[in-house]
């Protein structure tokens, strides 16, 4: 028996050598490992032996020969393959191991790399021959993981290697050359044709979680990171760390992400607080302890069983508060959270923090980084768009109207502005003094979003400012009437609507202030 061995990651090379050799299997290998396995003293054939002819191009030919690909690919239930290997003097090769140059670890590097160091990164010889050998899976094993050496020295020992590992293990090695391949074509698109969508996209997928089950205990679920070169050192929920608690679900992750994308859109220490993927509790204060109990108490019905989101450190006090903050409903009732997530936590803060529930969720994570694309699926096909980025830092406020906004009316313009990016459409929110004091969200009409918006803001209406996602339609008996009668002192939105006079009327005929941003922030 013969076994083809060239890696580039050498882990566990030595004692998969050694334990072939020892099972009386005949190595062969290239380069490097070559050189690891000699070193070891494990006897051992350098390809040219084989092939007959030397290493070439600056190693860009090894192994791209018959009398290797001849070795692999061969049937052994077939006579005439047999023969053919016979005629040329080609003995077959019965297990290749093999794992590839690292293309991606190139490219991604800080600061990039030039174009002809991508290029020599882009390994022609391994998935050629680990692609050969899972074609040929029947006859000969494919090794590309190095987590699978044991297992496999196992089922040699034990006999042999069954059918359905064999073609697992062809499974894997397709998986990883496809995995390979389309962060090279991602790389070289993006090196053609920057920015532009490309007519085919592969996106490479990893399971990080198999989930207990879906949005409903009926659907069966699991959770993928994303490979994208794109998606390369970009933070995010996926990437976060799990210090304490119950796995996470797949409702889970969407309001862990709702809430960590809403609160990293704040500049000064915020807490958010989301419900079935909606903001519900925001607030922003000097002091992070203070923004978290104005937060809870924008909406403490819904805030009960939330996700807790911090865009700071969260310290022993915090987490103290936290474990014991009662609600403020009752006044007895301890807060419940699904999930709290934050920057960093100091360790008296993660101890403390433990100590509420075992099953609570403590979550560490990165900010998202700007600039990436978002996808979505509709039955038979995906849409894709560049993600949501914009701040009221990128933002023309325009206003409109005989009043000026105050400064800190357009302080809070711009807070209700951040708040209702994050909201669902019909999008309303309200908020005074860097807190948000209603939201309403999914209505099909913007006039309910703003009756429910300015029913949880309460009395607090009064001199508030309102913002919506989207323009309003109608001014005179519709939205803006209603927030100009209930007390609001300004009011937000883009503009666009056939009817924008007549809003602009209704606000100076009130003395209310109205901005607008020229951006729409619908949230489907």
């Amino acid at each position: 028996m013969r076994a083809l061995l060239g890696v580039y990651d050498k882990t566990g090379i030595e004692p998969f050598a050694r334990g072939l050799a020892e099972l009386g299997w005949e190595l062969v290998s290239t380069g490097g490992t070559f050189a690891t396995i000699e070193k070891a003293g494990i006897p051992v054939r350098k390809v040219e032996d084989i092939t007959g002819f030397p290493e070439m191009l600056d190693g860009r030919v090894k192994t791209l020969h018959p009398a290797v690909h001849g070795g692999i690919l061969a049937r052994r239930d077939l006579p005439a393959h047999m023969a053919a290997l016979a005629q040329h003097n080609i003995a077959g090769i019965d297990l290749v191991c093999c794992n590839l140059y690292p293309f991606v670890a190139t490219v991604t590097k800080p600061g990039g790399v030039a174009f002809e160091e991508g290029i020599e990164n882009i390994d022609i010889g391994g998935p050629t021959m680990l692609r050969a050998a899972a074609k040929n899976h029947n006859d000969v094993i494919v090794v590309v993981d190095p987590a699978d050496y044991d297992a496999v020295l196992g089922h040699l020992r034990d006999g042999g290697v069954s059918a359905e590992t064999r073609r697992h293990l062809a499974w894997k090695a397709f998986a990883h050359t496809a995995s390979y391949d389309s962060a090279v074509s991602e790389w070289l698109w993006g090196q053609a044709h920057p920015g532009e969508a490309p007519p085919s996209l592969t996106i490479p997928l990893r399971l990080a979680q198999q989930l207990r089950y879906g949005e409903n205990p009926h659907q069966s679920a699991a959770f993928y990171t994303d490979g994208s070169l794109s998606e390369h050192g970009r933070g995010g929920i996926a990437t976060a760390v799990q210090h304490h608690g119950k796995e996470m679900s797949y409702n889970n992750y969407l309001d862990a992400d709702a809430a960590w994308n809403c609160v990293n859109d704040f500049t000064g220490p915020t807490c958010v607080i989301v419900k079935h993927t909606n903001p519900c509790g925001v607030a922003t204060r000097d002091d992070l302890l203070e923004a978290y109990r104005l937060a809870v108490r924008g909406d403490a019905t819904s805030a009960f069983g939330g996700i807790v989101a911090f865009n700071r450190v969260v310290d022993e006090t915090l987490a103290r508060e936290l474990r014991e903050f009662r609600n403020p409903n009752d006044g007895e009732t301890r807060m419940f959270y699904e999930i709290v997530v934050a920057p960093g936590y100091t360790p008296e803060g993660l101890t403390v923090l433990k100590g509420k529930s075992k099953d609570l969720r403590i979550l560490e994570a990165q900010p998202h980084a700007p600039g990436g694309r978002s996808f979505r699926q509709v039955g038979g096909g995906w849409l894709v768009q560049d993600t949501d980025d914009r701040t009221p830092e990128d933002i023309e406020f325009k206003v409109v109207t005989d009043r000026q906004p105050t400064e800190k009316e357009l302080e809070d313009l711009r807070f209700a502005w951040r708040c209702v990016k994050h909201v669902k459409s019909n999008a309303i929110t309200v908020a005074k003094d860097g807190r948000l004091l209603g939201m309403g969200s999914g209505q099909p009409n913007r006039v309910k979003s703003v009756e429910i918006a300015m029913e949880k803001a309460g009395d607090e209406v009064k001199g508030a400012v309102l913002a919506s996602d989207a323009f309003f339609p109608f001014a005179w008996g519709d939205s803006i009437e209603k927030a100009c009668q209930a007390g609001v002192a300004a009011i937000i939105h883009p503009g666009g609507s056939l009817r924008d006079q007549d809003g602009i009327d209704c606000c100076n005929q009130y003395g209310v202030a109205m901005v607008l941003t020229g951006t729409r922030h619908f949230r489907h």
